[in-house]
């Protein structure tokens, strides 16, 4: 009769999320032994103290970490185990990068894929606006768009454009040569994360587009062939066509509005614009502010957002100080340089924490 305090094998694979399939494996295997078996019927029951090892192996099976390894960092100290996990998160990570560029080669070797010359841009200047967007990018299973960089090329400009629904990033490019035909597609921004080193590398870069991607061309380096993704981007010209007018503008020091998000706010920061001021108060909802030195127009107003939106916002803007067009406490937020608009952001606030 086992101990009263031991579950079944059944009840523990439940709770611990192991199939009992999986629980007997491991016990095989010697990484997570029952803590009794039924001499009679064989059956196992584990203890309660035995979910923690049981929740940490389940997960670092799910980071594809070999069994071995597994083994080791469930015996090893918090710190060792801490530098065997970074390890192995480093391998994948590398292993994935290498595999991506690898793709990107072999589809830019297949022969026999027509296409079709769309404009050719200087190198440098792509590769950083392709850097600056892709900070306004998500991973969502549900909506891998959200991962793309949209495209569009016509006669007198390039435009890019990525949103996570709580930024959009966009920025107008003038091209080296006028665009061949007017075109449009998103493509992955995780394909175009591996293919920015040798773009940046090029002086000038040939975009072509085929059926399913985009080639990148550059003297003397390896095309660069990077996928289209097939769902539709989501209507943001729609979007900034029906923004309120701007009711206060802000104009302050990049630098000084970033070291203050560094050093001094929470995870949500409140902007406190007074009327026709000559500063902007930046705090935390609950911390006093920080008085930054600011050209103000326009009326006062409070505005929130969550440090993970407004921080990428003002860290890619181009130049010295940055301009903050604000148009209501619940209305997006246009970010740009203030001597430079070929670059802009849009961040949505948030509502201000119930007072208590």
């Amino acid at each position: 009769m086992p101990n009263s305090g031991l579950m079944p094998i059944g009840v523990f694979a439940r709770r611990s999320g192991l199939t009992s399939s999986a629980l007997r494996f491991y016990a095989d295997s010697g990484l997570l032994r029952p803590a009794e078996v039924d001499p009679a019927s064989g059956y196992r029951y584990y203890a309660a103290e035995q979910m923690d090892r049981a929740t940490a192996l389940r997960r670092l099976r799910e980071i594809a970490m070999p069994l071995t390894a597994v083994e080791a960092v469930l015996d090893a100290g918090p710190e060792e185990a801490a530098r065997r996990i970074d390890e192995h998160v480093a391998r994948v990570l590398g292993d994935a990068v290498a595999a991506q560029r690898t793709a990107v080669l072999l589809k830019s070797s297949l022969g026999g894929v027509p296409s079709l010359p769309v404009v050719t841009l200087k190198g440098p200047v792509l590769a950083d606006a392709v850097e600056q967007i892709l900070t306004a990018t998500a991973r969502d299973p549900d909506l891998p768009v959200l991962g793309g960089l949209r495209v569009e090329a016509d006669q007198e400009a390039v435009t890019l454009t990525a949103t996570d629904r709580y930024r959009l990033s966009t920025r107008t490019l003038v091209p080296s040569e006028p665009a061949t035909t007017a075109w449009a597609g998103t493509v992955s921004g995780d394909e175009l994360r591996v293919a920015v080193a040798e773009v940046r590398r090029s002086a000038l870069v040939r975009v072509e587009a085929t059926a399913h991607g985009i080639r990148l061309r550059g003297a003397d380096r390896e095309d660069q062939y990077c996928r289209l993704l097939p769902e539709e981007f989501p209507d943001f010209r729609l979007m900034l066509g029906t923004l309120p007018e701007v009711t206060t503008r802000v104009t302050l020091s990049k630098q000084l509005l970033l070291r203050t998000l560094e050093e001094r706010c929470a995870e949500r920061v409140a902007l406190r614009v007074a009327d026709h001021g000559t500063d902007v108060l930046v705090g935390g909802d609950e911390r006093p502010g920080w008085r930054l030195p600011a050209g103000v127009t326009g009326r006062a107003l409070d505005i929130r957002f969550e440090l993970t939106t407004l921080y990428p916002a003002v860290s890619t803007a181009v130049g010295p100080d940055v301009m903050l067009d604000l148009r209501g406490p619940d209305q997006p937020v246009t970010i740009r340089s203030a001597d430079r608009g070929d670059l802009t952001t849009l961040a949505m606030p948030v509502k201000a924490a119930p007072s208590t």
